[in-house]
């Protein structure tokens, strides 16, 4: 009897939930000492990140403490003993972990649901920096644990996010009221020409804030063949690199450069989209090399992976290493206030 006790006691244990801590250890020093401080909002409807199976094991992935705003800000200070003049909000609104079986998968996949954004405050206003808001996929046939293969990528992603906000690329003229700052994205988004306009203006825009703002480059324009194809990029009288285009409008139709060609970018109710996949945003681009998009269209110096190639439109927004490249085809929706890629799947 003793002996039957003995093992189901050793058999409820062992089939016990366990718990993988995102570690936040990584220095996050500004090197340029432009920082004073960094605030941290946790904005998640859920504070419950999730629990999601490992080989035999259910497990939960935690934060090392309750308190994430003391743990961030903290460490923060702890890596920041020269204080600059800039004061940095950091706001957390989302971060889940699950298994997704997508349709025509023979299997399910363990994902991380991640989004952050970061303002600058200046004389009690806010201003935009940049947002990450993206899915992370783990593949069980090269994964061995999915818990701890999220959880570093999680901090990983925190930890280059924070770097990059430290020096913002342009800090726009607009700021957000404090009490906006909860809905800052309808608030920003409250004079978005390209979506609020019924028709798109014709022409070729370099940047994705040109065509927020329906702002076309008219010193450009594109060359097309025989059937139809665009094969060139023209700057006036002379041949620019199509790299310089983040898009062209044809009769009221937007077209966006990936390395694999062009892809009309569509729109439904939830913003601007293109039909693609990951395999295909992170492939090698025909013109030889590979291009690395910002994790955020404001940033300069971040990394996730590997460095930026802000000269580049071609996967302006894609990440290269950050997780499991599927070839699944989704509505991959560009963000609408950075213009890089938003997988939901």
């Amino acid at each position: 009897m003793k002996k039957l006790f003995f093992f189901f006691l050793l058999s409820v244990l062992f089939s016990a939930q366990k718990t993988e801590i995102i570690q936040l250890r990584d220095n996050i020093k500004d090197k340029k000492g432009l920082t004073k401080s960094l605030t941290f909002i946790d904005n998640r409807a859920d504070k419950i990140i999730g629990v999601i199976p490992d080989k035999d094991n259910s497990v939960e992935l935690k934060f090392a403490g309750e308190d994430l705003k003391q743990l961030i800000e903290n460490w923060f200070e702890g890596d920041n003993k020269t204080a600059g003049n800039n004061d940095i909000v950091l706001m957390l609104e989302d971060l889940k972990v699950y298994e997704e079986q997508d349709e025509n998968r023979p299997f399910p996949y363990i994902k991380a649901k991640i989004k952050l954004s970061s303002f600058i405050k200046r004389n009690e206003r806010y201003y935009f920096i940049g947002r990450y808001d993206n899915v992370i996929v783990s593949n069980p046939k090269t994964t061995t644990h999915p818990s701890l293969f999220l959880a570093t990528q999680i901090s990983n992603i925190i930890t280059q996010f924070i770097k990059g906000s430290y020096y913002p690329y342009i800090v726009p003229g607009y700021f957000i009221p404090e009490n906006e700052m909860n809905r800052y994205n309808e608030y920003l988004n409250k004079d978005y020409n390209a979506f609020n306009n019924t028709v798109l203006k014709d022409g070729v825009y370099t940047n994705f804030q040109n065509f927020r703002n329906q702002e076309p480059n008219l010193n450009y324009f594109v060359k097309k063949n025989k059937k139809g194809k665009v094969v060139k990029l023209m700057e006036k009288d002379l041949e620019a690199s199509l790299s310089d285009m983040y898009c062209y409008v044809e009769n009221g139709k937007a077209y966006k450069l990936t390395p694999v060609g062009f892809d009309e970018i569509q729109k439904n109710n939830k913003g601007f989209f293109i039909f693609s996949s990951r395999t295909n945003l992170f492939a090698e681009a025909k013109t030889g090399g590979v291009f690395v998009g910002a994790i955020a269209g404001g940033f300069v110096g971040a990394l996730i992976g590997a460095a930026i190639d802000s000269s580049s439109n071609v996967n302006a927004g894609a990440m290269n290493g950050i997780g499991f490249k599927s070839t699944l085809q989704t509505n991959v929706y560009l963000d609408s206030l950075t213009g890089a890629y938003v997988f939901e799947q």
